[in-house]
C-alpha cells in the first residue's frame, strides 16, 4: 500500500513474479504487458474495498408517506471468491418495506456492487447487502436473495459446469411474518402466488 491506497506497480510486480514462478517467461511478448493488466484488473475487481454504503448513497434517502414493498430484481452480481480468487456470478434481488424512507432505485444496485467488489463468500455478501439496506432505509424489513454460480467449483475441484448456489438473508417482518417473505419471494422471483 502506498498512502493508504493500493500499489498497482508494486502489483504488478507481484505478478511477473508470480508467472516466473509459474514457469512462464514475462519478458515473452504475449506476456510483457500481462503485469500491469492483471494489477489494474485487479484493483477494478475489488474497488468495493474503497466504498462504503454511506458513500454510494450519496443522500438519495427520501422521506415518503408509503409503506408498500419496493422490490428490485435481476442485479447483476460479480464478484471473487476468497479462498480461490476465482470469480463467482449471477443475479440477486433486494426487497424493503419502506417505513418512511426510501432510498434512490439505483442505489440499491450500488449497494450491492459495493460488497461485492471485494474478495467474497456468497452467503457473507448477501447478507452485507441486507443489513445495508435496513441501515439506510430503517425498513421494518429487508430480503435478499441471491443465485450465483462460482468458477472455484466449475474450473477446479470438483468441476460441476451447471452448479448454481442459492442464499438468502431476511431482517424484520421478511424473517418473522410468513406472508411477507411469501411476497417477496414471489415478486423477486417473477412468480406469482
Amino acid at each position: 500500500m502506498k498512502n493508504g491506497k493500493p500499489d498497482e506497480n508494486k502489483i504488478a510486480s507481484l505478478i511477473r513474479e508470480l508467472l516466473a514462478e509459474l514457469g512462464e517467461d514475462p519478458s515473452r511478448e504475449g506476456l510483457l504487458k500481462t503485469p500491469q493488466r492483471v494489477a489494474k484488473s485487479l484493483l477494478f475487481l475489488t474497488r468495493g474495498y474503497s466504498l462504503s454504503p454511506r458513500k454510494v448513497l450519496n443522500n438519495a434517502v427520501f422521506s415518503t408517506d408509503s409503506d408498500n414493498m419496493v422490490v428490485l430484481r435481476n442485479i447483476e452480481i460479480y464478484s471473487m471468491c476468497e479462498h480461490h480468487m476465482l470469480p463467482f456470478y449471477g443475479r440477486c434481488a433486494v426487497g424493503y418495506i419502506a417505513d418512511g424512507k426510501v432510498v434512490g432505485v439505483s442505489k440499491i444496485a450500488r449497494i450491492a456492487e459495493c460488497f461485492a467488489r471485494r474478495l467474497q463468500i456468497q452467503e457473507r455478501l448477501t447478507w452485507q447487502i441486507a443489513r445495508a439496506v435496513e441501515e439506510a432505509t430503517g425498513a421494518e424489513g429487508v430480503g435478499v436473495v441471491m443465485e450465483c454460480r462460482h468458477l472455484c467449483m466449475m474450473m477446479r475441484g470438483v468441476e460441476k459446469q451447471n452448479s448454481v448456489m442459492g442464499t438468502s438473508a431476511m431482517l424484520g417482518s421478511f424473517r418473522s411474518d410468513p406472508r411477507t417473505r411469501q411476497e417477496f419471494l414471489s415478486l423477486a422471483c417473477g412468480t406469482e402466488s
